[in-house]
C-alpha cells in the first residue's frame, strides 16, 4: 500500500537485533470502550499482546515499541485526531503500520486514511477474520522493516569506519570503474587504489566485489513495502 523510506533509529546493532525478538504488540486506539474491548479480546485470543488507548494523545505518550507492532486506529477520533495521529506515526514511528477503522463506509475517509499511510481500511463492526488477516500482514511488514533497518544499520556502521579516501574509492568501484579509471579520477596510482580497495573490503567484511556492491546498494535501498 505505502512505500516509503524507513527512518533508522540511532541505536546499536545489538539493540536493534534484540528489538526484533521482542513480543509483538497490537495497539488499539479507539474512543469506544466496547470496540476496544472487542478488538483486544479477538487479538489476545490469537496470541498477540494488546495495549488499548482511548485518545491519540494517550498513545503518543507511550514510548515507541521497538519490536514488531501495529496500530488498529479509529479514524473517527474527535477533531480529526485520527488522521493527525496517522501522520504523526508515519513521521515518527515509520516501522509501525496503521490499520484504519471507521464507523461507516465513507469513501472520503478511506481515501484520506490510505493517503496518510494506512495499510488497510476496515469498517465497523469489524469482521474478525478480516481484522486478523490485516494484523498478521501488518506485523509481518513491521518485522521486515525492523530487520531491514538492523541490517542497514550494521552496514552503515562498518562503512563509517572507512577513511574519506577509501569511501571515495568504494563509491567509484561500485559504479563499475576499473582500478586504473579510479586512479585517474582521483589522481592516485593504480597500486594505491588497490590498497584502498582491499582495506575497504576488509573493514566492510566483503569477501568479493559483488558482495561489496550489494552492501553499498543496501544503504540506498528503501524499506520493504507493505503488502
Amino acid at each position: 500500500m505505502h512505500n516509503k523510506l524507513i527512518q533508522y533509529p540511532a541505536a546499536s546493532a545489538k539493540d536493534m537485533h534484540e528489538a526484533c525478538h521482542q513480543q509483538m504488540v497490537v495497539f488499539v486506539v479507539d474512543r469506544d470502550e466496547a470496540a476496544r474491548a472487542s478488538v483486544a479480546t479477538l487479538v489476545d485470543r490469537n496470541g498477540w499482546r494488546t495495549e488499548c488507548y482511548s485518545t491519540a494523545q494517550g498513545f503518543l505518550e507511550r514510548t515507541a515499541h521497538a519490536g514488531p507492532n501495529c496500530v488498529v486506529l479509529d479514524v473517527d477520533l474527535p477533531d480529526a485526531a485520527g488522521l493527525a495521529l496517522q501522520q504523526r506515526i508515519a513521521a515518527e514511528r515509520s516501522a509501525t503500520p496503521v490499520i484504519a477503522v471507521a464507523g461507516k463506509a465513507d469513501v472520503r475517509s478511506a481515501v484520506q486514511a490510505m493517503k496518510a499511510g494506512a495499510v488497510d481500511f476496515l469498517t465497523k463492526p469489524v469482521f474478525g477474520p478480516s481484522l486478523l488477516h490485516a494484523i498478521d500482514q501488518a506485523l509481518a511488514w513491521s518485522r521486515a522493516a525492523i530487520d531491514h533497518a538492523r541490517s542497514v544499520h550494521a552496514i552503515q556502521a562498518r562503512h563509517d569506519t572507512l577513511s574519506p579516501r577509501e569511501q571515495e574509492v568504494v563509491s567509484l568501484v561500485v559504479r563499475g570503474l576499473l582500478n586504473k579509471q579510479v586512479g585517474a579520477e582521483l589522481g592516485i596510482s593504480e597500486i594505491t587504489v588497490k590498497a584502498h580497495r582491499g582495506s575497504a573490503m576488509r573493514k566492510m567484511g566483503a569477501r568479493s566485489l559483488p558482495e561489496l556492491v550489494n552492501m553499498v546498494g543496501r544503504l540506498q535501498e528503501p524499506a520493504p513495502a507493505a503488502a
